[in-house]
């Protein structure tokens, strides 16, 4: 798995956090796998979706299971994104095995554009979900300015 900050920097961004300390974490590092799929040579591929699905088959199963437990309202429709995710990964995999690389570079790019809104629309209201019947409150989550935004903001 790559480690480079530069990596995470694409996908992973402080508008990502949800407020849940183990989903953040995890969603962290759900984006540097995307990222290594998107740099892997050829001949890693297979190595980086293997890492990738048992990572996302590890999560998805987490989540799922607490919006089972907690009866979450949109379980259903969440768990379906989770499912496709993991059928399209182990189809590229196959695909991967014979040959075909171009699929892995097309599946990284449609996974990083779908990760941003599932995270951003369903997991943070499952974070929500979980708060709400834990402290009957919202998660609080901080935002870093970049840089960028904070001279703007200064000017």
């Amino acid at each position: 798995m790559m480690n480079s900050s530069a990596a995470v920097a694409c996908l992973w961004e402080d508008r990502l956090l949800v407020g849940h300390e183990q989903m953040d974490e995890e969603h962290q590092s759900f984006a540097l796998l995307i990222a290594a799929l998107q740099k892997a040579p050829d001949h890693a591929l297979d190595a980086c979706l293997a890492e990738l699905i048992a990572h996302a088959t590890h999560h998805f199963a987490q989540e799922d299971a607490w919006m089972c437990k907690l009866n979450f309202p949109a379980r259903q429709c969440h768990m379906d994104e989770h499912a496709a995710v993991l059928r399209s990964a182990g189809g590229v995999r196959l695909r991967v095995h014979g040959g075909d690389y171009q699929s892995a570079r097309l599946f990284s790019k449609e996974l990083a554009a779908w990760f941003p809104p599932h995270v951003q629309h369903l997991d943070s209201a499952l974070a929500s979900w979980i708060c709400k019947l834990a402290w009957n409150a919202k998660p609080l989550v901080f935002h870093r300015q970049s840089r960028a935004r904070v001279a703007t903001a200064t000017a």
